[in-house]
């Protein structure tokens, strides 16, 4: 490529000093003729020569430039170039041709504390092994369901159990994996992956973090990420419910998700995963801890396990029994609980881990909440069960500042000084005042607003303490409140 590349330059460069030497020699030669002032010195016809002998250098150099190329010494860096180029093209294609699927051998049985979505996943998993009993009534299966839930909660190992529990194969790809620099690459992949998908159907094709193509194309113009965004919504509008292909996605973003992704015909069905509770826990442990000779109480390990997730415990577990192979033992004692605790805590600052006075603080927190919401309220929940409404009334929007503010009020009463639990439940409460003065016109002051709504929740708080305070044992015993 780069022989052919100066080769074509120095063609360009030596027509160019042709056609410039002879467009200067006319002009000479046209100002000479055309002077009325005589021409003195040798200047003028020295200038002339010289235009002369570039034009017969040209010449030459056309003439025998392929020796004049051999002479000149190659490039080496122009070599390496070429050869990362091609390295680059080579794994490209390669990248793009071996999307192959796998046999999950994980099932539900292997994942603990997702009773709450399994219901909703096995739905999934009998389409996939019985459609005829969904075709008979011309049901057709949502094209696909994306996993919603923070960091570590199990939700690519939820998409393995359903594909392990149907017994189809599973295509995984990373949302990441179909960004290049490359225009166009990105898409192509996306393409394929769906040729195989259905050349294999029934199937489930699993992305995870799906944000990492499926942002709102408001959110920073990227041409390639847009171009892949677009073939995806092309691919996912291309079969219909019956092709036996599933698209399962996963993301701790759906906010910055572009709204064709979620609308209806694309990512129907959502599924919402939250950090495991006091009960879940406690199956986590047992499946991590099982034939692993535990001598501990699991029941008070999961106690003091709040704010974990499911990775965490399993780090937990396995740093433990690297602690209990150091000691030459067969069973994992308090004391290995405890270093591991250690290492997880400080070791990996992302998994949270609440001392007794700090559950107590989120306890009431969420008491308070669930006492004035009257909703269902897990410990760590943030923010409440939104109703959204088209045309909300101003006594609605004022319900939901209560909501939103309910925690926070309980708090600085019961603990008789303000804390810093969940700042966005703040903010959403003083974001709706604030629009209900400036866009709605409904109330005349925010501030006002929202200081008469914390004196109301005072005061109920102030006659309801006992019952708050109930509530707020049950969350610390139990991790959730039913109403």
């Amino acid at each position: 490529m780069f022989n052919n590349l100066n080769e074509q330059d120095t063609q360009k460069n030596l027509k160019l000093m042709l056609l410039s030497a002879s467009v200067l020699i006319a002009l000479f030669i046209y100002t000479l003729i055309k002077s009325d002032s005589a021409m003195e010195g040798g200047t003028y016809y020295f200038g002339i020569g010289f235009l002369i002998l570039l034009m017969v250098l040209a010449f030459y150099l056309q003439k025998y430039k392929s020796k004049i190329r051999d002479m000149i010494p190659a490039n080496k860096y122009q070599d390496n170039f070429q050869n990362t180029l091609n390295k680059s093209k080579e794994m490209l294609n390669n990248n793009t041709n071996n999307i192959e699927a796998s046999i999950s051998n994980v099932t539900f049985d292997d994942v603990a504390g997702i009773s709450s979505v399994k219901e909703e996943l096995e739905e999934v998993v009998d389409f996939l092994n019985n459609p005829l009993k969904y075709k008979k009534y011309n049901v057709t299966l949502p094209k696909g369901v994306l996993l919603i839930g923070p960091p570590g909660v199990g939700k690519t190992l939820i998409a393995k159990a359903v594909a392990g529990e149907a017994n189809v194969p599973f295509f995984y790809q990373s949302g990441a994996s179909f960004v290049h620099i490359y225009v166009g690459m990105g898409a192509k992949r996306v393409k394929e992956l769906f040729l195989k998908a259905k050349s294999q159907a029934p199937s489930i094709v699993f992305i995870d973090e799906i944000d990492a193509i499926g942002k709102s194309r408001g959110l920073g113009s990227n041409d390639e990420r847009e171009s892949t965004l677009n073939e995806l919504l092309t691919q996912m509008d291309g079969f219909d419910g019956n092709s036996g292909v599933m698209v399962i996605a996963a993301t701790n973003k759906v906010e910055v998700l572009d709204e064709a992704l979620l609308r209806s015909g694309r990512f129907d069905r959502r599924v919402f995963l939250k950090l495991p509770s006091l009960s879940d826990r406690k199956k986590i442990i047992s499946l991590y801890a099982k034939n692993k000779g535990i001598s501990i109480n699991i029941d008070e390990l999961a106690l003091n396990t709040s704010g974990f997730n499911s990775a965490s415990l399993s780090t937990l577990i396995n740093e433990a029994l690297l602690n209990m192979i150091k000691r030459n033992s067969k069973k994992i004692n308090e004391n290995d609980i405890q270093i591991a605790k250690q290492k997880v805590q400080f070791g990996k600052q992302q998994f949270s881990i609440l001392c007794h006075e700090e559950k107590d603080v989120l306890a009431t927190y969420q008491a308070s909440k669930a006492f004035i919401t009257q909703q269902k309220v897990s410990l760590f929940d943030e923010g409440i069960i939104d109703d959204d409404c088209t045309y909300p009334s101003k006594s609605k929007l004022l319900k939901k500042i209560k909501f939103h503010l309910s925690g926070k009020v309980g708090v600085d009463i019961i603990k008789k000084e303000p804390h810093v639990v969940f700042q966005s439940e703040i903010d959403i409460a003083y974001n709706i005042a604030t629009d209900m003065q400036i866009k709605y016109k409904m109330i005349i002051n925010s501030d006002e607003t929202l200081a008469e709504i914390s004196r109301e929740l005072e005061n109920e708080i102030r006659k309801n303490l006992q019952e708050i305070l109930k509530l707020k044992q049950i969350l610390i015993k139990e991790e959730v409140i039913v109403f």
